[in-house]
């Protein structure tokens, strides 16, 4: 096998590797964020590297728990003010940010990098009309006065195809459907154009048709503004053909990455392929049972000893629950994978993958 183990200072790299990193927006290297609790410290980001230039969107994968959300809002600095430890480097248009603190960090609030919120009638205020929730971020980051800053709330909410602008700067957040709310967040996260955007499930509480239409609406605003986008989700789905490249997270820390299309032809982590199975497929009968993953994620006070997935995976073996894998590089450049015994990709198979069983090691 070619696969070659990776150093300490490997990082995934979402960028388009032919400017030599002059392009470098983002270089996260060894984030480690842990929360203490009654019961011991979790880990809820456990030793996490990447890289993004400009322009580019990175997809972050992996079921509730993964630690997605907390890599963001550690990026961003969005950590409970108690209780919660941050170490790692994380390097922004190549300024050190990690050790800023919250007071300095609100200089990149809004400007710099911002945040889609996964439930937007959580994340906007109830009891506050639009317009000032769109106006607060712009008045308090640039130099506009009243009336400039309500002509630009107009304006953000005519780009994200609201209608009736002027009319909805005066209505409350109950008073608009969920895809109306969520277009009023990706207003508000893009009021004073920031290089970076986070969109944390941007689509989970939304029907079918709204989640496609507000997708586009993200993907059309980071073409025009030339932003860098991290696409957080647990749908493979949903980054299939938006991200340049994907990140797949479990248990805190990164399973495998790859740029999308080597990602889906190429995976070799199980649980990537667990995640890939559980998606509805439109060949498949109607009321066909979905494919699940058995069991849970581990507890990150004490994880279990060798490979995290170990005890949910169909192809577990004796050295996968002694020994924990390290990050190795595949055959495809940029593709890289934690597993002692990877599947065989979807490409070379001459057989469909069991979904239960413990194959031998040349059973895949």
């Amino acid at each position: 096998m070619s696969d070659a183990t990776l150093g300490p200072d490997s990082t995934v790299t979402a960028n388009s590797t032919t400017d030599g990193g002059a392009n470098r927006l983002l270089e996260v290297t060894d984030l480690h964020t842990t929360f203490s609790t009654q019961h011991g410290d979790v880990r809820a980001v456990d030793g996490v590297s990447f890289t993004l230039d400009r322009g580019r969107t990175l997809g972050v994968v992996g079921e509730s728990g993964s630690g997605k959300t907390v890599l963001a809002r550690s990026v961003m600095g969005l950590l409970p003010k108690r209780g919660a430890t941050r170490s790692g480097s994380i390097r922004f248009e190549g300024a050190e940010i990690a050790d800023l603190a919250p007071k300095k960090m609100r200089a990149y609030w809004g400007q710099q990098m911002a945040m889609i919120f996964q439930d937007p009638m959580t994340s906007l205020n109830p009891v506050m009309k639009i317009g000032n929730q769109i106006t607060e971020s712009i008045r308090e980051h640039l130099d506009v006065d009243r009336h400039h800053a309500q002509e630009m709330a107009v304006a953000l909410l005519r780009s994200v195809r609201i209608p009736e602008p002027e009319r909805r700067l005066g209505e409350y957040p109950h008073q608009m459907s969920g895809g109306m709310r969520q277009r009023v967040c990706i207003a508000v996260a893009l009021a004073c154009g920031p290089a970076l955007l986070f969109a944390d499930e941007p689509t989970t509480a939304l029907d079918v048709t709204v989640q496609a239409q507000v997708l586009d609406l993200i993907a059309h605003q980071q073409s025009e503004r030339e932003m860098a986008t991290i696409m957080i989700t647990h749908d493979l789905g949903v980054v299939a053909g938006r991200a340049d490249e994907i990140l797949v997270m479990y248990a805190g820390r990164v399973v495998e990455k790859a740029p999308t299309t080597v990602l889906f032809s190429e995976m070799r982590m199980p649980y990537t392929e667990a995640l890939l199975s559980s998606i509805p497929r439109l060949d498949q009968p109607s009321h066909a049972h979905l494919a699940t993953i058995p069991g849970r994620p581990p507890n990150l006070v004490s994880p279990p000893p060798g490979c995290r997935f170990a005890p949910r995976c169909a192809y577990v073996q004796d050295r996968c629950r002694e020994e924990e894998p390290p990050l190795v590089a595949a055959d495809a450049p940029g593709h890289e994978y934690r597993c002692w015994f990877p599947v065989d990709p979807p490409t070379r198979r001459v057989a469909t993958v069991p979904a239960t069983g413990t194959p031998d090691d040349g059973g895949r």
